[in-house]
């Protein structure tokens, strides 16, 4: 567990206990939104910032009435390009403001009870849309720790899939770490009763945390992804000995690994030698509307970017093994 602080000092901060105490909790919704064990002590700016923010959560109410919010489709492949799946991803076009990033409004959505709301229409939004493809590729969605400690989550998910038709084994559900730290009891419950349902399970943003390996031997996922922060920095000593330390132990626990955020080649080839399983990343797909992809869940519709990435995906790993193979026999 973790604990946010927020500080305001007399008089400084106020000369009178309900302006020191507006302004401490100021400082300690800053606080939590920088993240878990944060202390932040109060700031003038703070209070434009907590302003601008609770205005954002109330258009935020609005939006999910008024139909702002949208949901988005990023490709998953095998390593050999064959698209496997989507990840669906939540998005909110602003009339004013425009596209709001999800790392902006997601957790404003979090600190209150619009995160059941929202992830529930996400989850029943993504299943409806799966359920349509005529081919049998997997859809994930993500699901946040507000759903674990709030939301009667299998019993949601349960009917939805009823509701929606969509066979249990096309679903994944990415979870965090932090929906362990939480209630590692309650979750490991909640977790299990998923799984009894025959989704898959799969653990999001592996090795950020602190404890992702007890994790691991605490629950059977049915799932690896690699953080992209790891992927980005694949040129770095210490990002490819753990990617490929990742990549070993979901091949001794017998678990798929998939890396996201692949944004090119070189990455693709490292990943590629080191026997990853799945990619993500804008070298596969960028997050676009379903239809975009129609020719690859199997709908009439012929979609030309998405119909070169195999063939590109082939071509660099024979471009990549040819490199190796000659510097392998001393050539170049």
């Amino acid at each position: 567990m973790g604990t946010s602080l927020g500080v305001a000092i007399f008089p400084a901060d106020g000369d009178n206990a309900a302006e020191l105490m507006g302004n401490a909790d100021a400082a300690l919704y800053r606080a939590k939104a920088d993240g878990r064990g944060t202390a932040r002590f109060f700031e003038p700016q703070m209070d434009k910032w907590l302003r601008e923010r609770r205005a954002l959560q109330r258009d935020l109410q609005a939006a999910i009435s008024q139909q702002q919010l949208s949901i988005v489709y990023q490709p998953q492949a095998d390593i050999g390009g064959d698209v496997i799946g989507f990840e669906a991803l939540l998005r909110w076009n602003h009339p004013t403001r425009g596209n709001i990033p999800p790392s902006v409004f997601i957790p404003i959505a979090e600190e209150s009870s619009l995160m059941i709301e929202i992830g529930e229409w996400v989850l029943r939004e993504a299943c409806r849309e799966a359920a349509a493809w005529p081919r049998k590729l997997s859809v994930a969605v993500n699901l946040s720790p507000v759903q674990f400690k709030h939301g009667d989550l299998d019993r949601l998910v349960k009917s939805v899939l009823i509701e929606t038709g969509l066979e249990p084994e096309r679903l994944e559900l990415e979870i965090t770490e932090s929906v362990l730290i939480d209630d590692l009891e309650r979750a490991i419950s909640t977790l299990g009763h998923l799984k009894a349902l025959g989704v898959r399970i799969a653990m999001d943003d592996f090795g950020t945390g602190y404890s992702s390996l007890s994790y691991l031997q605490s629950f059977p996922f049915d799932k690896i992804k690699i953080d992209q922060s790891f992927v980005r920095n694949i040129g770095l000593s210490q990002s490819s000995a753990i990617i490929r330390a990742v990549i070993g132990l979901g091949r001794g626990l017998d678990l798929p690994i998939i890396a996201e955020g692949v944004e090119s080649t070189d990455q693709l080839a490292f990943l590629t030698r080191e026997s990853c399983d799945q990619v993500q990343g804008y070298l596969v797909g960028r997050p676009r509307p379903i239809s975009d992809y129609a020719k690859y869940v199997g709908r009439a519709e012929d979609v030309e970017q998405l119909a070169r990435v195999r063939p590109a995906i082939s071509a660099r790993q024979e471009q990549s093994h040819g490199a190796d193979s000659r510097q392998n026999s001393g050539i170049g």
